[in-house]
């Protein structure tokens, strides 16, 4: 076994959840009566902590305004997340890796609220051993989240995968010294992910398994 630990990223990568993202930052500037950003813009800092995202889409907020535009964002997308689904094929393709005996986690952008919820909402819960948030850690593509999983799990950097589908992804498993998987139907587009050089990009769900069957 090559991998005996991979990481996932979590929005746009095992829950189909970039477009509700981009709704909510664009509502939630509008409430603050900001400039709402264009969709490309949005999705960029979709696996960014929140405070940091909300800095990068909107340059104008001013910092005694960064709380009240995390609860409008939170409000946006709190109240449709609960109809969001999976990406088609992930249950089964996290149910094979776990049965095959790798150790799964997930390193996000997501507060530790957010994920619980979503842990929760998506019935993924049994197949995570462990899990690192946004705000509990540094934001990526700082190597800390990873860091501190590989120390959690006493695994050694080079027996582990990163999968993601933002080059915040890519950069955190580079910094922490981590193979790396970009998946191209979530957050960023092809051409940004291909920069940071990838092992591989897949395209959907069972190409990602497909490769794993055959490389991890």
């Amino acid at each position: 076994m090559k991998y005996p630990l991979i990481v996932f990223d979590w929005d746009g990568t095992l829950l189909d959840s970039a477009a509700a993202i981009v709704h909510a930052i664009q509502a939630a500037c509008r409430d603050l009566g900001l400039p709402a950003p264009d969709d490309r813009r949005a999705r960029h800092v979709i696996g960014l902590g929140l405070a940091d995202a909300m800095r990068h889409v909107a340059p104008d907020l001013k910092p005694e305004q960064i709380q009240s535009m995390a609860e409008r964002y939170r409000h946006h997308y709190l109240s449709g997340d609960h109809q969001l689904t999976l990406f088609p094929g992930v249950p089964e393709m996290l149910a094979r890796l776990r049965a095959d005996g790798h150790r799964l986690a997930v390193a996000t952008g997501k507060s530790r609220l957010g994920l619980e919820r979503a842990l929760d909402h998506s019935g993924l819960r049994p197949y995570f051993l462990a899990s690192r948030c946004a705000d509990e850690c540094h934001s990526k593509p700082h190597p800390q989240m990873l860091l501190e999983l590989l120390d959690e799990l006493a695994i050694a950097a080079e027996s582990t995968l990163m999968i993601g589908d933002t080059t915040h992804d890519l950069l955190l498993a580079k910094n922490a010294g981590v193979d790396a998987l970009a998946v191209t139907y979530g957050a960023h587009p092809l051409a940004s992910l291909l920069e940071h050089q990838p092992l591989a990009t897949l395209y959907s769900v069972p190409a990602l398994d497909q490769w794993l069957r055959a490389h991890a």
